[in-house]
């Protein structure tokens, strides 16, 4: 059994990693890059797929969001104890009433987000287990399974109505715990990965998206924003790790989408290669606006021959 991503993630790429894999670079499958790179981990879709399927050695993730970078910790490094708290809420949660679920969702929320002063995000502790186990059962029982925090850092997406959610899922997270014991799991700005970049090196960026409109964006994740000005910054990043002779892959929003006049990355990435993939999205809280569009994936290697 392959690892999967353990968390649901608005934006993931598990649905297009058949496409994404088709833009991989070369030397990727010839084993010339041994290093992984993911400045924001999110989901870790690529991450999981690219290290079980190629000859990577070592691998860096990253993320500005304390939370997310807590839970990959705990899996990769506590797994077994994670199971066993997990189990706790999923059989609490399951054995419930349908009616009675929503109380539960609430108070386990609301736990979450009344512990969190108490958490020292840059010391790992055994509170972090039990934490990193909140926030799954959360992830897998919220609307939408959409991970998102205010401008506090609190938890605030609302209960979803699953008939039977699968909270636990142990052997996927055992396998995921098998894949990251390479990696390098930081909480930092998307920058502080440069000194692991080298000719070496593969490095894919899934950065917060570019909102299409007011009412459809990716970037709630975390309390901290991310606007033209971020990505602006990102692109220049991008062209500086250019120089290192690494292999670069980038996804983001396509603009054109709404207005086909909107050049914003076909500008700023107009020095690298553009490829546009389809992807269905369904986290439009309007039903009508859910279906494919176009997604933007960013090189700076020409697209493989097949």
């Amino acid at each position: 059994m392959a690892a999967r991503p353990f968390l649901k993630w608005a934006g993931g790429k598990t649905q297009l990693l058949a496409q994404l894999r088709a833009l991989y670079p070369p030397e990727l499958a010839a084993g010339a890059l041994t290093t992984y790179v993911e400045p924001f981990i999110g989901g870790g879709a690529v991450f999981f797929d690219a290290v079980q399927r190629y000859a990577i050695a070592r691998a860096f993730l990253y993320d500005a969001n304390p939370e997310l970078i807590l839970i990959y910790r705990v899996v990769q490094s506590d797994v077994e104890a994670l199971i066993a708290a997990l189990a706790r809420y999923a059989q609490a949660y399951l054995g419930l009433e349908p009616e009675e679920r929503p109380g539960c969702y609430y108070q386990v929320r609301a736990k979450l987000n009344r512990q969190r002063p108490e958490i020292d995000f840059d010391a790992y502790s055994d509170a972090w287990i039990e934490r990193a186990a909140m926030h799954l059962f959360l992830n897998k029982t919220c609307y939408n399974g959409l991970f998102r925090l205010n401008s506090k850092g609190e938890f605030n997406t609302p209960h979803g109505r699953y008939k039977n959610p699968r909270i636990l899922d142990a052997e996927n997270l055992r396998e995921a715990s098998r894949a990251l014991q390479i990696a390098e799991i930081r909480r930092g700005d998307f920058e502080a990965c440069a000194e692991f970049v080298d000719a070496r090196a593969f490095v894919y960026f899934d950065p917060p998206y570019r909102p299409l409109s007011k009412t459809a964006h990716f970037t709630a994740y975390s309390q901290f924003g991310f606007d033209d000005d971020d990505q602006r910054r990102l692109a220049r990043f991008f062209a500086r790790l250019h120089q290192t002779g690494a292999r670069l892959m980038l996804s983001n929003s396509d603009p054109t989408n709404e207005d086909p006049d909107d050049a914003f990355f076909d500008d700023l990435y107009r020095d690298f290669y553009r490829h546009r993939v389809s992807a269905q999205r369904n986290i439009n809280s309007k039903a009508g606006k859910r279906g494919p569009i176009r997604e933007l994936v960013i090189t700076n290697y020409p697209q493989p021959a097949h």
